[in-house]
């Protein structure tokens, strides 16, 4: 399954995890708020999952094909 990924930047507050962890899927804005990188290719969900979990400010959302959020369980 492949994840629609979102940032919610009023939620973002800048610890750098998911861009530590995924450099590949995540990176900081000129506001050093994380902002998705577009384009980039399927990021281990395993991984993903996690990152989003572990977010301190809940700000990753994880979305299925059809655009459902997915239940994080945090």
């Amino acid at each position: 399954m492949s994840y629609i990924v979102e940032v919610i930047k009023d939620l973002c507050i800048s610890s750098g995890r998911c861009v530590a962890n995924l450099p590949t899927v995540f990176m900081f804005d000129d506001e050093q708020l994380a902002i998705v990188i577009v384009g980039e290719s399927e990021p281990n969900e395993t991984l993903l999952l996690r990152v989003a979990r572990e977010c301190p400010g809940e700000a990753i959302i994880l979305r299925d094909g059809f655009g459902t959020p997915i239940e994080l369980d945090r």
